[in-house]
């Protein structure tokens, strides 16, 4: 057995933020989820459906790797990433760092992981590996998964090779810290605070308040408040499609409240250690304004599929209108922010 020691193998609400917990932590670099979503500008919006897909899918964060590529961006650290086609290559990539005394970070797809109870095909995730031995890869997941879990290394092979929507080709990353640090643990311990943490909220902020297209930000939450009352129709099985689709919302973070209350709780991290003017002190108030109607959007949705009543769809529709205007109004708040 191959494994690198010290790793803190606590697993978070959602997939990337807790791999890149894990990578840092092992550095010495200790900051919350929340703090690690806020600073990788994770919040985000997408409709997406096409004739290819089953049924719609709702995101809300941005693409998958993004957020990490944000992060190293806000925090200058140094990150490496390998891409292959060859499966040979891919497992030298790996062994190379965790027999070098570090945790790597992979992307894949969790359908094929052994300890994946739902068995959805998602190219997007991201886990923490940091051990193998002849037959299993050691991994650290998110806590809804188990945290500390294991799968085969067939397995572990399947869901890097997988191809098809936000996969990628046996992707595998590091991060490291320009100098060795302290153990911080708040967002005040970073260097320069404010000036890493203002503009990750105005550029998250600016993104969300101009998207390229309809599907995106506070246009795609619009848009989705049109959509989402047609999603009857738009299914042979509503009462497996509609709750599939709000349990991914609301456990998945698909669309959910799950990132809305990362991004809530990571401005209330930053009224904490940072003075501000009032404009952070409203974002943070609409945002949590905003989670609470995200819950009830999911709940509206999973009932409408066990009953196949359209009101219920209606008023999941109503609840994602007043769900656009709070998050424009935020992001518009949030905006104005100067460093």
């Amino acid at each position: 057995m191959t494994t690198v020691n010290g790793i803190d193998a606590r697993g978070t609400q959602h997939c990337e933020t807790s791999t890149l917990a894990v990578l840092l932590r092992h550095q010495g670099l200790d900051l919350s989820e929340p703090m690690l979503f806020g600073l990788g500008r994770g919040l985000s919006f997408v409709y997406w459906d096409s004739k290819s897909m089953g049924f719609p899918f709702l995101g809300g964060r941005v693409k998958p790797f993004e957020l990490t590529r944000n992060l190293a961006g806000t925090l200058g650290l140094d990150l490496v990433v390998r891409e292959t086609a060859s499966p040979r290559k891919a497992w030298a990539n790996v062994v190379e760092v965790i027999e070098g005394g570090r945790p790597v970070g992979l992307q894949l797809d969790s359908y094929h992981l052994d300890y994946f109870g739902s068995k959805v095909h998602f190219g997007g995730h991201v886990v923490a590996m940091y051990g193998y031995d002849d037959q299993v890869a050691y991994l650290v997941d998110t806590e809804q998964q188990g945290g500390a879990v294991s799968t085969s290394l067939g397995a572990l092979a399947q869901a890097r090779a997988a191809r098809g929507p936000m996969t990628a080709r046996h992707r595998s990353f590091t991060l490291t810290a320009p100098t060795a640090p302290t153990a911080p643990t708040a967002p005040q311990d970073l260097p320069a605070a404010r000036e890493r943490i203002v503009p990750a909220i105005t550029a998250c902020a600016d993104a969300f308040l101009h998207p390229p297209i309809a599907n995106l930000g506070h246009r795609g939450i619009e848009k989705s408040s049109k959509l989402v009352r047609t999603w009857l129709g738009r299914t042979d099985d509503p009462r497996r499609d509609l709750p599939q689709a709000a349990l991914l919302m609301e456990k998945g973070g698909t669309g959910g409240a799950l990132f809305r209350n990362l991004y809530r709780d990571f401005l209330a991290e930053c009224l904490q250690v940072l003075e501000l003017g009032p404009q952070l002190r409203t974002g943070h108030r609409l945002y949590t304004e905003a989670a609470a109607l995200w819950t009830e959007v999911a709940a509206l949705i999973t009932r409408a599929g066990e009953s196949g009543d359209e009101q219920y769809l209606v008023r999941a529709g109503a609840a994602l209108h007043e769900v656009s205007r709070i998050e424009r109004e935020a992001m518009e708040a949030l905006s104005r922010l100067e460093a």
